[in-house]
């Protein structure tokens, strides 16, 4: 069983600075590609930033220099390192892996249960 456990979420003054971790389990990390996205109340969920096993990181455009997306395969951690925040970045936001589950050895996409950011101005 993949699971996704987020934490670091919380309430930040804009102009301040939060980092997000996502731990992995169950999943073979050093081959996958793991994802931050987010959710605000009444919009769709969207991406935030990806980062693939070799280390190509990609963003969206809202978050471009003030995000940074790293990851620790020792650790089987994400990290989602959020400076500048502004009150637009509050939401839900959720760690997302494409891998190959250990266990049996199929590919699939897995989500997080999220965490919340919220800035407040």
């Amino acid at each position: 069983q993949v699971q996704l456990v987020e934490s670091g979420g919380g309430l930040v003054q804009a102009g301040g600075s939060l980092r997000l971790s996502c731990a992995a389990s169950g999943i073979i990390f050093s081959s996958s590609v793991m994802g931050w996205y987010r959710q605000a109340p009444g919009k769709q969920r969207e991406l935030v930033a990806r980062i693939t096993s070799g280390g190509t990181a990609n963003y969206a455009d809202s978050v471009k220099g003030r995000f940074t997306i790293s990851r620790d395969s020792a650790k089987n951690t994400v990290y989602l390192q959020m400076n500048s925040v502004k009150p637009e970045d509050t939401a839900v936001y959720y760690c997302n892996a494409d891998g190959v589950q250990s266990a049996s050895v199929r590919w699939g996409s897995y989500w997080g249960q999220g965490t919340q950011v919220t800035v407040s101005s």
